[in-house]
């Protein structure tokens, strides 16, 4: 008579067994990362890249033009008795505020475009202008603005943000 002490020897049907669950571990896997990935991947967020890819001579010409009027811009995200302002400060090369101009522009994620606004700025005096935004989630946010004079003198102003809730 023999004692079994432990379990059966190892056959091949183990082994397959073994096998195909680590490799079934591994499909399973990667098919929940490709999947969370394809979801919250936004894809291209720029619009006619390549078409911007093109014309990218023409956008360094726009720079050099701006750079020559010496305008300075500072944005700060402030809180306002109706929620999340944008504030934005021109000046001119000399330092004195920049008040006759017409502001335009839109806060971005950096991550998705879901959460674009536009924004509507009205001029304060003193080179001031504000413009409510929308309820703003915690972090980091791009705005993008453009100022125009009658004249045709364009500044294009685009500027990194972070909000914090107050």
């Amino acid at each position: 008579m023999s004692a079994r002490s432990g379990p059966g020897p190892l056959r091949g049907v183990h082994v397959w067994s073994a096998l195909a669950a680590f490799f079934l571990l591994v499909i399973a896997v990667n098919a929940t990362f490709i999947t969370l990935a394809l979801r919250t991947f936004p894809g291209e967020d720029v619009r006619r890249s390549y078409l911007q890819g093109l014309h990218y001579n023409e956008t360094l010409a726009d720079r050099r033009a701006q750079a020559k009027l010496g305008w300075r811009a500072s944005a700060i995200l402030s809180t306002g008795a109706s929620g999340p302002l944008v504030e934005v400060r021109i000046r001119d090369r000399d330092g004195a505020p920049l008040s006759d101009l017409e502001l335009s522009g839109v806060l971005r994620r950096p991550a998705t475009a879901n959460a674009d606004a536009q924004l509507a700025f009205v001029a304060l005096g003193d080179g001031l202008y504000i413009a409510p935004a929308p309820s703003l989630a915690p972090g980091q946010w791009r705005l993008r603005a453009q100022a125009r004079r009658r004249n045709g003198e364009r500044f294009d102003l685009e500027r990194s943000l972070q909000w914090r809730l107050p």
